[in-house]
């Protein structure tokens, strides 16, 4: 894209993301966001193609918006994993209740194989916080499982909460999801003479996958293993696991 281009189609994503946060998705009309921006209706079917482009470029700008917060947030919170889950839901949730347009602009007309970068970004910090979690041996199951049962509840419930009116909406619903669906996932810090069986093997595979992700394979620090080798460890630790 022409660099010149850039601050006036980031303009324009800041006047439709306020229209869409002051009348929802109904304000969103191309003839409406052209003439807030101050633009011609060609001028910006030029920067955006036609509406399902604006609205996908709007959704990736609501997801930066998301992550921002989020990052901010976490930042600020103890080295615990899973304190950190429970910081994240808490996280997701009220930036849904927050922005409730640009959530289900976000969520609400997810298509398979179609997200934005930073929808990856805020997917991979969930896993990041999981394999954190299973590093130090409080995960019951597999990353990848916990993952999608998080995703899954904390979509479930902000959507849930977004379809209430506001004077009827109880965020403790949300607290009690979370506290269930955290527990089932979690357990309590090891004590000696440390987790069980089961945490130990996620947490040598959540160790092995971090080291595999970022680990270059021709240092000193890389795996000792042939890649069968690793593949039938890492299949071994997880039906220990299971």
């Amino acid at each position: 894209m022409d660099e010149g281009r850039r601050p006036a189609r980031r303009q324009v994503l800041q006047v439709a993301a306020q229209l869409l946060e002051e009348g929802g998705s109904q304000a969103l009309s191309t003839r409406a966001v052209a003439a807030a921006a101050g633009i011609t209706a060609p001028a910006l079917y030029r920067m955006f193609d036609d509406k399902d482009g604006l609205l996908a470029e709007l959704a990736a700008y609501g997801f930066e918006m998301y992550l921002a917060e989020k990052r901010e947030a976490l930042a600020l919170t103890p080295d615990d994993p899973v304190a950190d889950l429970y910081r994240g839901w808490d996280l997701h949730v009220d930036f849904g209740v927050q922005h409730p347009a640009f959530y289900m602009l976000m969520y609400g007309t997810v298509q398979p194989g179609r997200r934005p970068p930073a929808a990856d970004e805020a997917h991979a910090l969930l896993v990041k916080l999981l394999r954190r979690t299973a590093e130090a041996g409080r995960l019951r199951i597999p990353v990848a499982q916990a993952t999608r049962i998080i995703h899954a509840a904390t979509t479930g419930a902000t959507l849930a909460l977004i379809g209430e009116a506001p004077p009827e909406r109880d965020l403790t619903t949300s607290a009690r999801l979370r506290d269930t669906v955290i527990a089932s996932l979690t357990t309590n810090p090891p004590t000696p003479p440390g987790p069980d069986l089961a945490s130990r093997a996620l947490a040598l595979d959540a160790a092995l996958e971090t080291t595999l992700t970022t680990t270059p394979p021709a240092t000193d620090t890389a795996l000792p293993l042939r890649d069968t080798e690793t593949a039938l460890l890492r299949e071994w630790l997880q039906q220990l696991a299971s």
